[in-house]
């Protein structure tokens, strides 16, 4: 079946079964890879976009349950022009491997349209279900924490 999916701005045309996760629909068909499989359960976030803003396990979401708009990392933010949070990241050089930071982002995005001077315990309980195998945690806190001074600073 045909479904028209808007991602980054961009309308795009799929013609996949509906029962096909998004994140594979995002990384095979469209070709944005920043969006990462780890699980396939939702347990471990790497495959955290915004759907309307929310932000959602993309393996866990069929094709024809996406409700709305689809932001991935690659929509968030690019090299030459960083969102506030991935300039935060950067400068507290959170990621190690990277594997999961493209969903850790993602999820503190959220976080951060949702509570702009989020708590310790706001953060971990927002993040909790990101798993960073290189365990960067403080470093992810920090740069929560500096991401929502410099976005209440703008």
């Amino acid at each position: 079946m045909s479904t028209t999916l808007r991602i980054n701005g961009t309308s795009h045309q799929i013609d996949l079964p509906d029962d096909v996760p998004l994140l594979w629909v995002l990384r095979d068909e469209i070709g944005l890879t920043g969006t990462k499989f780890g699980c396939g359960v939702a347990a471990c976030g790497a495959c955290t976009v915004h759907i309307d803003g929310e932000a959602v396990r993309s393996c866990q979401v069929a094709l024809s349950d996406v409700w709305g708009d689809v932001t991935t990392i690659e929509g968030l933010g690019t090299p030459d022009a960083m969102a506030t949070v991935q300039k935060a990241w950067a400068q507290n050089q959170v990621a190690q491997c990277g594997y999961c930071q493209s969903g850790q982002i993602m999820q503190a995005a959220s976080l951060l349209a949702e509570n702009p001077t989020p708590s310790d315990d706001d953060i971990d309980e927002a993040m909790q279900g990101n798993l960073c195998r290189c365990g960067t945690y403080p470093r992810i806190r920090a740069a929560i924490h500096d991401a929502a001074k410099m976005m209440k600073e703008a």
